[in-house]
């Protein structure tokens, strides 16, 4: 299956707004309005540094993933790119989007100069764990959040 990524547009939001709503932790939490999801893409769309990338097949999105340059001085400085919000369409999964996808954040990050790619994933995402470590990525540190709201 060959697949293309591209940079989200505004009118492709609610098709990744379904994608990120489609799985058991999406479904509870992605429940705004379809403007609070474009006004966030607005945002991102003024950042250099916030990317929304969809992965097309034949015209049809069904694959995303943000991606988020960080810059900062551990690590020597280091340049990291974070890679969140990855989703495949449920029917496609374990066909080699995801892994196309991945490449795809890799070699972005690697074009704006990273030396590190991370992400995040949820505690109970253990199929997802088990991708991300046949692609290279070790689980090296422990994330904690705090909601603000």
């Amino acid at each position: 299956m060959s697949v293309s990524f591209r940079p989200a547009r505004r009118a492709d939001v609610a098709t990744i707004v379904a994608m990120l709503a489609d799985d058991e932790l999406g479904k509870a939490r992605e429940t705004a309005e379809l403007a609070t999801y474009l006004a966030a893409f607005d945002g991102m769309e003024r950042r250099e540094d916030s990317h929304l990338i969809v992965g097309e097949m034949e015209g049809r999105i069904v694959a995303t993933y943000q991606h988020t340059i960080l810059h900062g001085l551990s690590l020597r400085a280091a340049t990291r790119a974070q890679v969140e919000s990855v989703r495949v369409e449920s029917a496609l999964r374990s066909k080699g989007i995801g892994a196309a996808l991945m490449a795809d954040a890799e070699a972005r990050a690697r074009a704006a100069g990273c030396s590190l790619i991370q992400l995040t994933s949820s505690n109970s995402r253990a199929r997802a764990h088990r991708f991300y470590e046949r692609l290279g990525f070790t689980a090296s540190h422990v994330g904690y959040k705090r909601s603000l709201d």
